[in-house]
């Protein structure tokens, strides 16, 4: 469980993290939407770990290894919005957020379930 320092940072980082993908990074992008769904800070607070969602999701892979190779880039901007809040600036980690996938893929098993109407003994029973 996160500390209560851990969450703000990582709140602070997200909302940052944000403007920087609108504002100073869009050439990364090219032309696509990127929402920090979540950022978990290690206790430390050297590491921050961006769970990054897509859209148009058709090359979300592309993208995802273009925010990786220009990490540099992206930890200094990220510096020069937190340098009087943060005495060390973690080292970004960018991950895929799937939850998005992972519930459509659940909505998608449970709509394949059939249940029976109950007969009635036991509607009686109840």
């Amino acid at each position: 469980m996160e500390s209560k320092r851990q969450q703000k940072v990582g709140r602070q980082i997200q909302k940052d993290l944000g403007e920087i993908f609108q504002k100073d990074a869009q050439h990364l992008i090219s032309g696509s939407i990127v929402t920090i769904t979540a950022v978990r800070v290690t206790p430390d607070l050297s590491i921050a770990r961006a769970y990054l969602s897509f859209l148009p999701e058709k090359n979300k892979t592309i993208l995802l290894d273009t925010i990786k190779e220009n990490t540099r880039f992206i930890r200094q901007k990220l510096a020069e919005r937190v340098r009087h809040q943060l005495r060390i600036v973690p080292h970004l980690q960018f991950y895929m957020d799937d939850t998005a996938e992972y519930a459509a893929k659940m909505e998608l098993l449970f709509s394949d379930i059939v249940i029976p109407p109950p007969t009635p003994d036991e509607d009686e029973e109840n």
